[in-house]
């Protein structure tokens, strides 16, 4: 008995945390498919976070509180995570990481573009509720303006470059004509007849208050922000007074562990120096006759017979590597998500300075699925290389696989399935599986494999010039320049790519420590267990237990092997 009342408290204690996470972010309530909230925004401003962190308090004390010697293993690792995310939101408070986030891809105005147009409204009911939510969107612009300056108060300006790329994502909106507004556009009720007027109404909100805010916030970076902002000089956190402090708590909410910047750095160039080159040497003798490094680097970059010709011919061939992989699936893995994974272009508004792909998982009720965004920004200039492991990465097997059956594992509590958080096992496993996809034979030409290493080289890359950027004071053309000389990708993607690390301090040291971690984990596996490994068993038990800590994936596979 004193069991399931320890079992009870910690269910219930998850279903409290998990209703506060979405009426905190209603936004991401409807997202999620649950459009009780689908007429409130979410609440930025500091007395509302101070509020919130209170809360978080009173929840993690009660986590800690229980009897975790009654509880069985799978409520140990709910509890265990609880503390941890409760632990991990605290701690992004106390941080107030908000008032560094305007730059273009966590940025609320960026943030608000890229969820509109996935967002619906199911029944009129919602749909009316959506147009006040339109018409409220504003307060939140208004309300991350005023923590941007309280940032500059206390000395964090931002970097000039993220400003700069924040300003023309919000100048291409402005810009797009009022009938292709994602918010205009918004999913409503099948078969109504009153959609007229609700896209009427819409259009109004948009117009009257949405769009006028959005021209309020661009003033604030572009008066405010832009002219103290730091310049390319001196674009990472090492050069703000709390810079040092601040980086090192980003590496751990991103990597889950305590880990040092030095360390991370020479992982980082021992992998891009010594151990990536033997294996483009390989690869690149079968396709190109060449070992010479450079001569298949200029290969993957300059061939012009190795670009698309238009963007039809990206969305072609992510397509065929979407369905070669879904159909491979079944043989590598014994849990399957049920969601579909959708192809989707990221809208034009956005792609001049979004990254190459990315995903959003299916909504939990399944009025959404999986979607593989593709950019087509500048379609001749994008190498046939990068496609299909990008591809495996974002969708199948790589983050689709792992979000989507994470969303479906119901018997586990809401925050288990849903949240966004564990960076590196979320980005670990999806950059795991680029590798994975040559073992699957997914892979169809050497060209591919190719396309593969850059990708790894790209990620290891990332340790290099994350924290040479944010912990030893490298400029933006240094960060830049070590990426040009180490990873064949296009020269544009890499700046937009490290623009994206000097916006998100430490997100891109997530990816190579969490893969490095999974094929620890194999290897520790495979010798432990011997014959009776098997790979679709080690990737059930990795994928299993919904979006967890590298610490408690190292516990499960632990157990697994009975270590």
């Amino acid at each position: 008995m004193v069991g399931m009342t320890a079992s009870y408290a910690l269910r219930t204690l998850a279903d409290r945390y998990w209703q506060a996470r979405l009426e905190a972010s209603p936004l991401f309530a409807t997202f999620l498919g649950d459009h009780r909230y689908d007429d409130r925004v979410d609440d930025l401003s500091a007395s509302a976070e101070a509020a919130q962190r209170v809360l978080w308090e009173i929840f993690l004390d009660e986590a800690r509180a229980i009897d975790v010697a009654t509880l069985d293993e799978t409520d140990r690792v709910t509890q265990r995570l609880l503390v941890g995310e409760l632990t991990d939101n605290i701690t992004s408070i106390d941080a107030r990481l908000i008032e560094l986030t305007s730059d273009q891809m966590q940025g609320i105005h960026a943030d608000l573009l890229t969820t509109a147009g996935q967002l619906r409204a199911p029944e009129p009911t919602h749909a009316a509720m959506a147009v006040v939510r339109v018409q409220r969107l504003g307060t939140m612009l208004d309300q991350a303006a005023e923590r941007f300056r309280a940032g500059l108060g206390a000395g964090r300006t931002p970097a000039r470059t993220n400003i700069e790329r924040s300003l023309n994502q919000i100048d291409g909106y402005l810009a797009s004509p009022i009938d292709q507004d994602p918010f205009v556009n918004m999913a409503g009720p099948e078969n109504w007849d009153g959609e007229a007027g609700w896209r009427a109404e819409l259009t109004t909100a948009v117009t009257e208050h949405l769009r006028p805010a959005y021209l309020r916030y661009r003033a604030v970076l572009a008066n405010e922000l832009l002219p103290v902002a730091r310049p390319d000089e001196h674009a990472g956190l090492h050069w703000l007074a709390d810079g040092p402090d601040l980086y090192r708590t980003l590496i751990h909410l991103h990597t889950g562990l305590d880990l040092a910047p030095q360390d991370l750095h020479e992982i980082g160039r021992h992998e891009v120096l010594e151990v990536l080159p033997a294996q483009y040497r390989e690869v690149g003798q079968r396709q190109f006759g060449t070992d010479d490094l450079a001569e298949i680097f200029d290969h993957i970059l300059n061939d012009e017979d190795l670009r698309y010709r238009n963007a039809d011919e990206i969305l072609a061939h992510a397509g065929h590597c979407l369905a070669a992989a879904t159909a491979a699936m079944g043989d590598w893995f014994g849990i399957l998500p049920q969601a579909p994974c959708r192809l989707t272009p990221i809208p034009d508004y956005l792609a001049a300075d979004a990254p190459a792909a990315y995903y959003t998982p299916p909504a939990p009720d399944g009025s959404r699925p999986g979607e593989y965004h593709v950019n087509l920004h500048e379609p001749t200039t994008k190498g046939r290389a990068e496609t299909a492991s990008i591809a495996f990465h974002e969708a199948i097997p790589g983050h689709h696989l792992q979000l989507a059956i994470a969303a479906e594992r119901t018997d586990l509590p809401a925050f288990r399935r849903l949240s966004w958080g564990h960076t590196a096992y979320v980005e670990g496993w999806a950059l795991y599986t680029e590798r994975l996809a040559d073992e699957m034979g997914l892979y169809e030409t050497d060209l591919d494999r190719l396309g593969m290493l850059a990708a790894d080289s790209w990620r290891a890359c990332r340790l290099v010039v994350d924290t040479g950027l944010h912990a030893m004071g490298w400029s933006r053309q240094q960060a830049i320049d070590f990426m040009v000389a180490h990873a064949p990708v296009n020269h544009d993607e890499i700046i937009t790519e490290i623009d994206r690390y000097i916006g998100m301090p430490g997100q891109a040291l997530a990816y190579k420590v969490g893969q490095r971690e999974i094929f620890r984990l194999r290897a520790a596996a495979q010798e432990r267990l011997g014959d009776k490994f098997t790979l679709p068993g080690f990737h059930d038990v990795v994928l299993g237990a919904a979006t967890v800590s590298l610490t408690v994936l190292a516990e499960q596979v632990e157990a697994w092997t009975g270590a």
